[in-house]
């Protein structure tokens, strides 16, 4: 009996303890507050943010892109996830802060231009929160045939007074993986 007692009250402990809420130096709001401001024209609507981070990542090699404006983009916290399959397969990802992707594109971008451009986008909305597939076609320069094309998933997020980007997932097409006819539809809502 005292066994089951014992069983019971760490069952008990671990169902508060996942039940919890997670502590944090900041709360959501007060971190939003405290992120750069961003130009009310890139974050007022989905359209204008997602043309946003498709401006500010492209130009010619060398050019610099406007990182402060990247962002603003960004909700504090949020994440940049590339993922891809290697020859075998294997899929991975590569986990992202706004910062780590900065980092990476000062040093690509110093050497190769890059323009991305979307497709089509497919949205789907509930209330403040939005998943956006839009699918995407990648130039080394303007009117020259794309290298690549893939999917970005972004997740959005409107705090009632603004559009943002929680995360941006991504992969690029490959030979074995073509994108399928649904992605390259435009479909709002």
């Amino acid at each position: 009996m005292g066994k089951l007692i014992g069983i019971s009250i760490l069952v008990a402990s671990a169902c508060v303890a996942q039940t919890a809420p997670p502590q944090s130096s900041a709360s959501p709001s007060t971190a939003a507050a405290q992120a750069p401001a961003a130009r009310p024209g890139d974050v007022d609507t989905i359209e204008h943010l997602l043309a946003a981070v498709y401006d500010v990542i492209s130009g010619p090699a060398g050019a610099p892109r406007d990182w402060d404006r990247f962002r603003t983009l960004y909700y504090p916290g949020a994440r940049l996830i590339p993922t891809r399959r290697d020859v075998k397969g294997t899929i991975t990802a590569r986990i992202l802060t706004p910062e780590d992707f900065v980092t990476r594109g000062k040093e690509i971008f110093a050497n190769q231009g890059f323009f991305e451009t979307p497709i089509a986008n497919r949205v789907e909305q509930w209330d403040h929160m939005v998943h956006v597939w839009s699918t995407y076609e990648s130039r080394h320069a303007k009117g020259e045939q794309p290298f690549t094309r893939g999917v970005n998933s972004f997740q959005l997020i409107n705090d009632g007074a603004r559009w943002w980007i929680l995360s941006t997932c991504w992969e690029n097409e490959d030979p074995g993986h073509a994108l399928p006819d649904k992605y390259l539809k435009q479909r709002l809502q």
